[in-house]
């Protein structure tokens, strides 16, 4: 059960949700210990969502046709039954964070990089987190624990507990 936070439930709601998001595309976030504890408890949820479900994969081989009327055959991999439950469910469950641009790097580079991408955080969940965790449960052989959270002390003005929340 989540705490009410002292806001209203569709407040509640997205705050929880942009921070989840922060805490999934940035590694790390300082929030207050409550909130904290909740964020930490939905992105456990959504990260082993993403971590049993990763390696479902379905190869497709599609016959296409040029101008000449020759045929030759195509092979896509597609997201499986499971995979695409889960993609849709995390899209639910996160905002879209837009790849942001290096400093370095010219427009026509960072549009070629990002074609492919719909969905980078999405992207960035099934690519890198689940293969990462997914290791760590089998040499662990335990599933969770994937993030951690380091007390700060207390907030200066609120006297609020801080804490920093970070995947480990």
């Amino acid at each position: 059960m989540l705490r009410k936070l002292g806001k209203r439930t569709d407040q509640r709601m997205a705050m929880l949700k942009n921070q989840v998001t922060a805490l999934l595309w940035n590694g790390k976030i300082e929030t207050t210990v409550t909130r904290g504890k909740d964020v930490a408890r939905i992105a456990e949820k959504l990260l082993t969502l993403a971590i049993n479900s990763f390696e479902d994969t379905v190869e497709v081989k599609k016959t296409k046709v040029n101008l000449k009327n020759e045929k030759t055959e195509i092979t896509f991999t597609n997201d499986g039954v499971k995979k695409l439950a889960a993609r849709r469910k995390l899209m639910a469950e996160l905002y879209d964070v837009k790849e942001l641009k290096a400093k370095d790097e010219s427009k026509s580079k960072y549009i070629k990089r990002t074609r492919d991408i719909k969905h980078p955080l999405i992207e960035k969940l099934f690519n890198e987190y689940a293969p990462k965790y997914a290791a760590r449960n089998k040499e662990q052989s335990q599933a969770g624990g994937y993030t951690t959270m380091l007390r700060l002390g207390v907030r200066r003005g609120d006297n609020a507990e801080m804490a920093i929340i970070q995947l480990i």
